[in-house]
């Protein structure tokens, strides 16, 4: 995001990542997931074709309207991140919960 965003287009990308196990504050997950549930509701979710229709036919009353894809890439465990990429970025820390919110900043290109 450092390179292909905030230096690319020289503008600050802010990142905010809900907590672990918080993602019922995620507002759109809370109007949606109800909704979901309601849709497959008693029904046998055997094959991923059929669970992601039945979350594609999910809507709600006030039209809010569900899309969804399957990943298939397989994501390496165990990876570990380079301690000087980290270092490089232009990282400043959100006052509210610092750890979960910061912004991306341009990185100053001297020429």
């Amino acid at each position: 995001m450092q390179k292909q965003l905030a230096d690319a287009f020289g503008i600050e990308v802010m990142i905010c990542h809900y907590p672990t196990g918080a993602s019922k504050w995620n507002p759109i997950e809370h109007r949606l997931f109800s909704e979901i549930s309601k849709n497959w509701a008693g029904q046998p979710l055997r094959t991923f074709e059929t669970t992601l229709n039945y979350i594609r036919d999910t809507t709600t009353e006030t039209g809010l309207k569900v899309k969804a894809c399957l990943v298939e890439r397989v994501f390496d465990k165990g990876m570990k991140y380079d301690p000087q990429e980290r270092d490089n970025l232009n990282l400043q820390r959100c006052r509210t919960c610092p750890i979960w919110n910061y912004i991306l900043q341009p990185q100053i290109c001297s020429g």
